[in-house]
This record gives structure tokens, C-alpha cells and sequence, in this order.
């Protein structure tokens, strides 16, 4: 008997909120002190006071929330913005958000304002540093009312290059200390104290997974092309506009709260669209789960590997990213556009 598509869809979401969970249980037992993951629960509802919870409520905890929120953002605005620009290669930090985000941090870091001003500061720095690209790449990008999404990547990757030069320039005239915090900010982490912060990523990563669904005709449209999708009836332009939107706000939010992660919104949605297709109406939401899942076992392996020190969660990303991208190039042979 042949199963529904909406039945098989149900299966693959319930298949990677499981993963999701056992992600999670791995996380929260592995580390310089090991907990059996069966004695989580019990810790965490009795054992007020004791080191292990302590370990599990301020520490890994809150790490593992931020891997969920910050690894499903970035995986869902890569999603997005391959379905806008119908490119596999296309992902978040292409358009130059990234590097924006990152040199408003570190002019903030270079002038003291972050030692002056409270932890709020770099978020706050990095957030607006990403806004500011994003507003550059859509002015420039705009021709009579009309965005030319081709000429946003162009644009994106010549203002990456200018943040870059911009952020070298800082990083050769600052002091050793702030040069130590740039780069450190700049390989990303997860390990972020300010429950406040945590809260406000969860929730925007969560208002983006919903929002985004409202434009999954949208999405499946623009698979065949922006002049086809207007005979279908879709408005290409404004669900361009405000999908990019989207996808934008997800990747500042996750610069600002945990610098730059690379790849994740690069490989998981090429590793996704290969296990359950390319519907938009299935991808999205796992793509979101499997990002998450993905970044929280970076993350673990990350704080374990040379224990008691710990490597930049970028490091993680990156090689286990590249390497499987170019294993999905080599043996799959992946094209260049989506069908």
C-alpha cells in the first residue's frame, strides 16, 4: 500500500524531532563531567543544589537552546533564500550579512564601548551591523520598484569583501586584547550567559519558522522561474522582498548572539532537499530541525574534543560542513540550480 505524501511528510518531521531529542540527551550527558542521560530528568526536577544540576542548568542547558534556536535560523534562511535565488549555493552569509554583523561588533570592541555600556552592546552592535547590509544590498539591488535578486548576491559578496577589509584593517591597528576578542567573536559559540538573550533568539527563530510558512506557495512557485510564478498568480516581487526580509532578521539574530557560524545554512538544506525533496512545504520545517540538531552536536563535540579547553564552534562547523558538501559534489554530482 502506497502511503500519502502528507503521511510520509509526518514521518520524516516526527523522524527529525526524534533525532532532535537524542541530539539533545547526548549533549546534555557528555562533557568534563559525565551524566547518563537516563538521570537527566531526575537531576533536573530533584536534584536542586547538587553539581550535576548546576552543570545541566547553567551550562549545557542553555547552550542547547541556543544551538536550536541559532542552528534552525540559519538553516531555515539558507532554505529561503536557495528557494529565492533557486541556487544551492546560495546561503546566508553570502549576501554579506555576516560581515556586516561582524564589523559592527568590532568597531564596538576596538572603541570600549561593549567594557562601558553592558553585555547588551555587541548583540546590539552586530544586529544593527547586519541590518545595514541588509539595506545597502536591497537599495542596491532595487531598479524601479524591482528587486534584481541576481545583482543582490553580486552586491552581497562585493560588501562581504569590504567588511572583511574593513574588520583587517581593525584588527591590525587594535590592541592584543581586543584583537583576542574579535577573533574569538568572530568563530562563534554558543556559550552565552544572558538567559534574556536566549529567550529573544528562541522566540524570533520560532516567529520566523511560522511567518515563513505563509509564503510556501510562494517558495514552490519560484522553483520554476519568477516569470512563471506571476502567471501563477504569484505577487513574485513582494513575497521576494519579504522573504529576503525574513532571512535576513534570522541570520542577524544569529550573528549577534553567537558571531559567525559557518555553513550550516549552507550544507543542511542541500542534505535535507536530498532526503525529503524539495517541497517547500516539508523542507522548511526540516531544515529547521535538522539545523538545530546539527549545530547542538557541533556544539558538543566543540566543548569535548580537547577538554578541558574548547574549540570555536566555527571549527566544527566548517570542516564537518565542507567535507560533506564536497562528498554531495563529487558522488552525487549536485546541480546548480534548484528543479
Amino acid at each position: 500500500m502506497k502511503l500519502s505524501k502528507h503521511l510520509i511528510w509526518g514521518l520524516w518531521t516526527a523522524g527529525f524531532i526524534i533525532l532532535a531529542m537524542l541530539v539533545v540527551a547526548f549533549s546534555l550527558s557528555k562533557g568534563e563531567l559525565a551524566i547518563p542521560f537516563f538521570k537527566i530528568p531526575n537531576i533536573l526536577l530533584n536534584g536542586k543544589g547538587s553539581m550535576e544540576y548546576t552543570v545541566l542548568n547553567d551550562i549545557r542547558l542553555p547552550r542547547v537552546y541556543m544551538g536550536l534556536s541559532v542552528g534552525g535560523a540559519l538553516s531555515l534562511a539558507g532554505v529561503i533564500l536557495q528557494g529565492i535565488y533557486r541556487n544551492p549555493l546560495v546561503e546566508p552569509y553570502t549576501l554579506g550579512i555576516s560581515g556586516g554583523a561582524a564589523l559592527g561588533v568590532a568597531l564596538i570592541i576596538v572603541a570600549g564601548l561593549n567594557l562601558s555600556l553592558g553585555s547588551y552592546m555587541l548583540p546590539v552592535a552586530g544586529f544593527t551591523g547586519a541590518l545595514i547590509t541588509v539595506f545597502l544590498v536591497y537599495f542596491l539591488s532595487t531598479r524601479q520598484g524591482k528587486v534584481m535578486t541576481q545583482n543582490m548576491v553580486l552586491i552581497g559578496v562585493m560588501i562581504s569583501f569590504i567588511a572583511s577589509s574593513g574588520m583587517m584593517f581593525l584588527m591590525a591597528t587594535t590592541t592584543n586584547e581586543n584583537l583576542h576578542s574579535i577573533i574569538f567573536w568572530v568563530m562563534g559559540s554558543l556559550d552565552e550567559a544572558n538567559g534574556n538573550l536566549i529567550t529573544i533568539s528562541a522566540i524570533i527563530s520560532g516567529i520566523g519558522l511560522i511567518v515563513s510558512y505563509f509564503f510556501i506557495h510562494s517558495l514552490n512557485a519560484l522553483r520554476l522561474g519568477e516569470n512563471k510564478a506571476r502567471h501563477l498568480g504569484i505577487n513574485t516581487d513582494l513575497s521576494i522582498k519579504i522573504l529576503f526580509v525574513i532571512a535576513s532578521l534570522l541570520t542577524g539574530m544569529c550573528v549577534s548572539v553567537a558571531g559567525v557560524i559557518g555553513f550550516v545554512g549552507l550544507i543542511i538544506p542541500q542534505v535535507i532537499r536530498l532526503i525529503v525533496g524539495s517541497d517547500f512545504r516539508i523542507s522548511l520545517i526540516s531544515s529547521f530541525l535538522a539545523g538545530g540538531s546539527f549545530l547542538v552536536f557541533c556544539d558538543t563535540i566543540a566543548r569535548t574534543i580537547i577538554a578541558p579547553n574548547e574549540l570555536p564552534i566555527g571549527v566544527i562547523t566548517g570542516i564537518t560542513g565542507g567535507l560533506s558538501f564536497i562528498i554531495i559534489l563529487s558522488r552525487i554530482g549536485y546541480k546548480t540550480k534548484l528543479n
